[in-house]
C-alpha cells in the first residue's frame, strides 16, 4: 500500500472534513426547506379553501349560479398562479361549477360519500394538492341543538399547484450546492497554501539529505527556514560538516592502508610466481616419474616374463632335490617381483588418471571364488582357515568392473593370509539396495594375524608405507597395494575402511556401488537333484559351517548339521540312514588318522561321502578316497563345484539339455557379410549357416557395392573399418545407387562411442550389433528384418564340456571361446589360431606406430584387433584394446593412455610365449 505524502494528508484532512460538514448540513437545511415549504402550501390552500366555502354557503342555498361564479372566480383569480381550478360538486358528487376545467379534471372528483365529508381533506397529486372542503349549512336551524355535524351541502374542490414550491426547493438546493462548492474550493486554496509552507523545506531537506547520503559535500541549504525546519537545517549542516571531516580522516587512513596492501599484493604475486614455476617442475616430475615407471615396469617384465617361461620349461625336465629348491626360489622372487611391477604400474595409472572401469555384467559368486581359488593354495601351506560367506539375499548378477573388483579382494585376502600365522581368514559379502537400478555391495575381510597399532593404521593407505616399515620387517611388499585398492574403491563409489589392534587381528571393510542388470542371467547349477535329500554335515570352524549351511538351505536339502565332534558321532549312532555325508575338517599329517577314522564311522550311515578340506595336494586326496571317501573338495567351498559334487549321483548320465527334434527353420533369405576381418567373416558365415539359405561375403566396401548392383540381399551386415572403402561410405553408395535401396543394412562394429552410434543410424544404417556378436542377437535381428517367415524356436545347443583349451594361459578364456563359436570347438580352435597367427605382424605395427607416434595407424591396427578379440576367449586383451580404441576415438594424447598400450604389447608377447609352450 503506498502511503500519502504531507501535501496529500494536509489536502486530505483539510477537504474531506469541509465536504461532510458541508453535505450534512446543506442537506439537513434543504430537507427542512422541503418540509416548511409544503407546510406553508397546505396552509395556504387549507386558509383559502375554508373561507370560500362559508363564502359559498348562502350562494349554494339559494342556487344563485351568478354569485358562485363571482366567488369562484374572484377567489381564483386572487390566488393565481397557486390555484389551478376551483370546483363545486353537490351531494351526488356531481359538478355544478368550475373556475378552470383542463385535462386532468377528473382528479377533482371527491373520492368518497360526499354527506360523510365533515372537514377538510386533502389529496397529494403528483403536481398539485387538492382540498376537499364541505360546504354545510349552518344558518338552518337544527332540530336538535346538540346535533354533531350540520348536513354537506356540497363539496368544494381546490387544486393547489406545487410549482412554486418545487421551484422554491430547487433554489435551495442550488444554493446549497454552491455554498459547499464554495467551501470546499475555499478549504482546498487553504490547505494548499498550508502544505506549501511545510513541503516546500521539506523537500529542500530531504534532497540535503540525499545528498548526505550519495556523498557529496554541497547540500545546498543556506537559506534560513520557519519553526522547527530551521532547527532540521541546523542540524543537517552540523552532520555534513563532520561526515567532511569524518571522510578527510578516512581517506587517509585508506590511502595508507591502501599502501602498505600494494607493497603486500606484490609479495604475494612474486610468491605466487614461485609457486605456479614449483607446481609445474613438480608436475612436470610426476608426469615424468609416471612415464618412467609405465615403461620401467613394461621393460621389466618383458625379461621377467622370459625368467618366469623358462623356469616352467625348466620344471618339465629331469631335476634333482637341490635343482628344484633352487627353481622354486627363482619362480616364488619372480612371481613377486612381476607383483610389485604391477602394483607400479597400477599406482602410475592413478597417478596419470588413466584407470578406466569396465562396466560389463558378471556373476559375483563365480568372481568371488575365482579370487577363494587362486589365493586358497597359499593359506593352505600356512594351515589356516580360509573361508567365504556371501549373504543368500545378495544379488549374483552385476553390472560393473570384476577385473579391479577381483583386484580389490585379492590384495586385501592376500595382504590377511601373508599376515596371519595361525587361524583363518573370513570373508563375508552383504548388500544394501540403494534404488531399483544400484547396489551397495559391503564385502569384510578379517583375520587373526598379527594386527595394527593405532598410530600405524593411518600410514597403510600412504604410497610406499607399510605399518612395519624397519629394514628388518618380516614381511615384504611395495605398500602400494593398499593405495591402490583405496583409489579403485573410491573409483567404484565406496570406502575402506579398517578396524585393527596389536594381537586381535585386522578386519578392512570396503563398499562399491554396482549396477542391477535389466536381463538375469538363469543359474544353470543343477540343485533341482539335491531337493529333500538328506545330509549330514561335520565342520568344527563355525564361519565355514554357517555359510555351508546357508548354502544348503537354499538348496532345499534336509541338514542334521554339527559343529562338534561328539554331536557328529552322536548323529551317526542314530541308526538315521543320510543321503550324503560332508565332512569338513584341517588337512595335515596330523589330522589324518583323524579324518580316516571319521571316514571309517561315516561311510556306512550315507550313501555318498564326500570331504572339504584345506589342502590341494594330490597325494592327501587319493589316500583319503582310497580311505573310503567318494571325493574331496578344496576350501573355501566353490558353491557350483560343492552343487555339482552333491548332484552329480542323482543326475541323468547325460545332463546335457536335448535338442530340439524339430531342429531350427532355415529362412528363405539372402544375406551379404562384408568384413576385413577374416575370422570375423568365419563366425558370421557359420552363425548364418543354420538361419538363411544364402550367404555372401565381401572383404572391403567396394566389393559390397559391387555384389550390391548385380545382386538382390535380404539383409547386410557391415563392418564400418575397411580398406578401399569403408563400411559408412559403403552403406551410403548401396542406398543411393544398387539394387538394395530398401534393403537394411546393420553395421556391426567391435567398439562405437555412444554419438557414433547415433551417426551410424543417420547414416543410414537399420541398426548395429556390437562385436563380440551374440547369437541370440544375431536371430532377433534376422528376425525384425525378415519380412518372409518368423525365425522358429532356437535349437539348443550342446556345449562340449569335455573341450579343453589348446594351451593353458592367464589369458586364455576357453570357455568365453567355446561360448563365442556357438559350442563348435573346432571353430573356435580355428578362430583362435588366425588370431595367433597375425600376433607377430601386430606386434611389429604397434611397436613400430608407437615409436613413430602415429595414433592414426595405431587406431587402425587396434580396431582390427579389437575386432578379432571380440570372437576369441582372451577378455583381458579385448579390454586393453577397447580402453586403447575409446581414448584413440576421443583424440587423448599417446602419453594418457601409454600404460594400457605398453600393457597390451606386453600380454601379446605373453600370449605368443603361451601358445608356444603348447
Amino acid at each position: 500500500m503506498t502511503k500519502l505524502s504531507l501535501r496529500d494528508s494536509i489536502l486530505a484532512l483539510t477537504i474531506i472534513p469541509t465536504v461532510l460538514i458541508g453535505l450534512i448540513l446543506g442537506g439537513y437545511f434543504t430537507v427542512n426547506r422541503y418540509v416548511e415549504l409544503e407546510e406553508i402550501l397546505y396552509q395556504q390552500g387549507s386558509s383559502i379553501s375554508e373561507p370560500l366555502a362559508i363564502a359559498a354557503e348562502q350562494a349554494v342555498l339559494t342556487q344563485d349560479r351568478a354569485a358562485l361564479h363571482r366567488i369562484i372566480s374572484t377567489a381564483h383569480n386572487k390566488h393565481s398562479p397557486l390555484i389551478k381550478s376551483i370546483a363545486l360538486f353537490d351531494q351526488d358528487n356531481q359538478l355544478l361549477l368550475t373556475s378552470n376545467y383542463h385535462e386532468q379534471f377528473e382528479q377533482l372528483y371527491f373520492f368518497g360519500d360526499v354527506s360523510q365529508l365533515h372537514k377538510t381533506e386533502l389529496v397529494k397529486l403528483n403536481d398539485s394538492f387538492v382540498f376537499f372542503t364541505p360546504i354545510k349549512h349552518f344558518s338552518k336551524q337544527l332540530d336538535r341543538w346538540h346535533t354533531t355535524h350540520p348536513r354537506t351541502l356540497s363539496v368544494l374542490a381546490i387544486e393547489v399547484s406545487q410549482n412554486q414550491a418545487l421551484i422554491s426547493q430547487q433554489q435551495a438546493l442550488i444554493w446549497s450546492s454552491c455554498i459547499i462548492l464554495f467551501a470546499l474550493l475555499l478549504g482546498g486554496f487553504l490547505s494548499f497554501r498550508i502544505s506549501k509552507m511545510f513541503t516546500v523545506p521539506l523537500s529542500q531537506l530531504l534532497l540535503a539529505t540525499d545528498k548526505l547520503v550519495e556523498g557529496k559535500r554541497d547540500i545546498d541549504i543556506e537559506r534560513q527556514m520557519i519553526g522547527e525546519f530551521e532547527l532540521l537545517r541546523q542540524g543537517l549542516n552540523t552532520i555534513n560538516e563532520k561526515m567532511i571531516a569524518q571522510r578527510d580522516e578516512m581517506q587517509k587512513h585508506i590511502d595508507q592502508a591502501t599502501s602498505d596492501y600494494k607493497e603486500t599484493l606484490e609479495q604475494y604475486e612474486t610468491q605466487n610466481i614461485q609457486l605456479n614455476i614449483a607446481k609445474r617442475e613438480a608436475q612436470d616430475a610426476n608426469r615424468v616419474k609416471s612415464d618412467f615407471l609405465a615403461k620401467m615396469s613394461h621393460e621389466l617384465r618383458t625379461p621377467l616374463n622370459g625368467v618366469i617361461g623358462f623356469t616352467r620349461q625348466l620344471y618339465k625336465t629331469p631335476l634333482n632335490k637341490h635343482q628344484k629348491d633352487y627353481l622354486d626360489t627363482i619362480e616364488l622372487s619372480a612371481n613377486s617381483l612381476l607383483t610389485i611391477i604391477s602394483d607400479i604400474l597400477d599406482f602410475s595409472k592413478l597417478e596419470a588418471g588413466a584407470m578406466d572401469l569396465e562396466n560389463i555384467q558378471f556373476q559375483l559368486r563365480d568372481a568371488v571364488n575365482e579370487v577363494m581359488t587362486l589365493l586358497a593354495p597359499s593359506a593352505h601351506d600356512k594351515n589356516l582357515e580360509l573361508s567365504i560367506a556371501i549373504n543368500r539375499q545378495v544379488p549374483d548378477n552385476l553390472v560393473g568392473d570384476p577385473t579391479r573388483f577381483k583386484q580389490v579382494l585379492i590384495n586385501l585376502v592376500s595382504n590377511a593370509i601373508k599376515f596371519t600365522e595361525k587361524g583363518s581368514v573370513k570373508v563375508d559379502v552383504t548388500y544394501r539396495l540403494l534404488d531399483d537400478s544400484h547396489a551397495s555391495l559391503l564385502v569384510s575381510v578379517s583375520d587373526t594375524g598379527v594386527g595394527i597399532a593405532m598410530d600405524k593404521q593411518d600410514a597403510l593407505f600412504i604410497p610406499f608405507a607399510q605399518a612395519d616399515s624397519s629394514i628388518t620387517r618380516k614381511f615384504g611388499g611395495t605398500g602400494l597395494g593398499l593405495i591402490i585398492t583405496k583409489h579403485i574403491v573410491e573409483t567404484m563409489k565406496g570406502r575402506i575402511t579398517l578396524n585393527s589392534a596389536p594381537g586381535n587381528g585386522t578386519c578392512f571393510t570396503f563398499n562399491a556401488i554396482f549396477e542391477l542388470p535389466n536381463r538375469i542371467y538363469n543359474d544353470d547349477l543343477p540343485n533341482s537333484s539335491l531337493l529333500n535329500k538328506r545330509i549330514l554335515y561335520f565342520e568344527p570352524h563355525a564361519h565355514t559351517h554357517s555359510a555351508v549351511v546357508s548354502q544348503l538351505e537354499e538348496w532345499d536339502m534336509q541338514i542334521t548339521s554339527c559343529e562338534s565332534e561328539q554331536a557328529f558321532l552322536d548323529a551317526l549312532n542314530k541308526e538315521f540312514n543320510f543321503d550324503i555325508c560332508l565332512i569338513g575338517n584341517m588337512a595335515s599329517v596330523e589330522h589324518m588318522q583323524l579324518v580316516k577314522s571319521y571316514i571309517a564311522k561315516a561311510r556306512d550311515a550315507a550313501d555318498y561321502l564326500y570331504l572339504m578340506l584345506n589342502t590341494i595336494s594330490h597325494n592327501m586326496r587319493e589316500s583319503l578316497i582310497g580311505s573310503g571317501a567318494d571325493a574331496c573338495l578344496s576350501k573355501p567351498l566353490n558353491h557350483r563345484k560343492l552343487c555339482e559334487v552333491l548332484a552329480a549321483p542323482y543326475r541323468l548320465d547325460h545332463p546335457s539339455i536335448a535338442v530340439d527334434d524339430g531342429g531350427t527353420q532355415i529362412l528363405p533369405m539372402k544375406v551379404l557379410i562384408a568384413d576385413d576381418n577374416d575370422a570375423n567373416l568365419k563366425l558370421l558365415s557359420t552363425l548364418l549357416e543354420d538361419q538363411v539359405e544364402l550367404i555372401d561375403t565381401a572383404h572391403n566396401g567396394a566389393q559390397a557395392v559391387g555384389l550390391c548392383k548385380t545382386h538382390k540381399y535380404d539383409l547386410i551386415l557391415m563392418d564400418i573399418q575397411m580398406p578401399i572403402m569403408d563400411g559408412i561410405t559403403a552403406c551410403k553408395t548401396i542406398l543411393e545407387c544398387s539394387l538394395n535401396e530398401g534393403t537394411p543394412i546393420i553395421a556391426v562394429t567391435a567398439h562405437a562411442l555412444t554419438g557414433e552410434k547415433d551417426q551410424l543410424l543417420k547414416d543410414g544404417f537399420k541398426g548395429y550389433l556390437t562385436k563380440p556378436i551374440d547369437e541370440d542377437m544375431l536371430r532377433q535381428t534376422i528376425s525384425d528384418h525378415s519380412a518372409k517367415t518368423p525365425l522358429s524356436k532356437q535349437k539348443t545347443k550342446v556345449i562340449n564340456d569335455e573341450s579343453v583349451a589348446p594351451f593353458e594361459s592367464p589369458l586364455l578364456d576357453w570357455q568365453l571361446a567355446l561360448q563365442h563359436a556357438g559350442g563348435k570347438p573346432d571353430l573356435a580352435l580355428e578362430m583362435l589360431n588366425m588370431l595367433l597367427d597375425g600376433l607377430e605382424g601386430l606386434l611389429e605395427t604397434l611397436e613400430q606406430a608407437y615409436e613413430q607416434q602415429d595414433t592414426q595407424a595405431l587406431l587402425k591396427v587396434i580396431h582390427k584387433f579389437h575386432g578379432a578379440c571380440c570372437y576369441t576367449g582372451v577378455p583381458k586383451l579385448k579390454s586393453l584394446a577397447e580402453i586403447l580404441e575409446t581414448s584413440l576415438k576421443q583424440s587423448r594424447p599417446i602419453s594418457e593412455f601409454e600404460p594400457e598400450l605398453l600393457e597390451l604389447i606386453d600380454e601379446l608377447t605373453n600370449l605368443s610365449r603361451d601358445a608356444n609352450t603348447r
